[in-house]
């Protein structure tokens, strides 16, 4: 089974080696290409003051985080929950380079992000499918069609729904082939889906070859699409 969780953060500031911290974690799994619901939302007090700057983009307060926990006190949970998926992360080193001096101040036993976890930057994606273009997120949102209109400010559980939307288009979109579905439960209660069967005086189906070229056109997206093609 494929597990992804697509994460994001809010900080005080742009440097973790200018003593800058984590203040907002959000996280988005999925599983098989499908949403879950089993989402990660923690808020950090972070033992500094907030740049300006960085506030204006999300709206967060030192204030707001002073009954919060610290990343030592969640950092065992988030590693749970982290463990073995692939992270999707746009601008991946700056999240990851943020977590890791987290990481790194709560105790060296907890290592590295790349320790627990693969990480995929869609940022990296989104430049080799759109040379030449904005790849920031509003306008990936912009470009796939995802509703982004209630992103006033910044805040990495918003940020992480809509980056999982524009990956799920940006990848291909369907996650699963639309067939008739039927529930049951297995021999230990838990609901599973099955799939009806296709009767067996069905008409075959027609098969329609591509032409030379629908082939020739096909070959040239894949080749435009790079090294996040799922199909080569």
């Amino acid at each position: 089974m494929s597990r992804q969780i697509v994460l994001d953060t809010e900080t005080t500031g742009l440097e973790p080696s200018q003593g800058h911290r984590i203040i907002e974690i959000g996280c988005v799994e999925l599983l098989n290409r499908r949403l879950t619901g089993n989402n990660y939302h923690q808020y950090i007090q972070p033992d500094r003051e907030i740049d300006e700057g960085a506030q204006q983009v999300h709206g967060i307060s030192t204030e707001f985080l002073a009954d919060k926990p610290r990343f030592a006190d969640i950092v065992d949970g988030l590693i749970d929950y982290l463990k073995g998926a692939e992270l999707i992360i746009h601008n991946a080193p700056f999240d990851v380079g943020f977590l890791n001096h987290e990481f790194k101040l709560a105790g060296e036993q907890y290592g590295a992000v790349e320790t627990h976890c693969s990480v995929t930057d869609t940022l990296v994606m989104a430049r080799k499918m759109r040379p030449g273009q904005k790849n920031n997120l509003d306008a990936l949102c912009k470009h796939y069609e995802v509703n982004n209109t209630h992103r006033d400010l910044h805040g990495a559980l918003l940020d992480a729904e809509l980056l999982a939307e524009v990956y799920l288009r940006m990848t291909g979109g369907q996650s699963a082939l639309l067939l008739d579905e039927e529930t049951g439960n297995d021999s230990e209660g838990n609901q599973v889906v099955t799939h009806s069967k296709i009767a067996d005086d069905r008409p075959p189906l027609p098969i329609i070859q591509a032409s030379a070229e629908e082939v020739q056109a096909h070959e040239a997206i894949l080749q435009k699409m790079g090294d996040s093609c799922l199909w080569k």
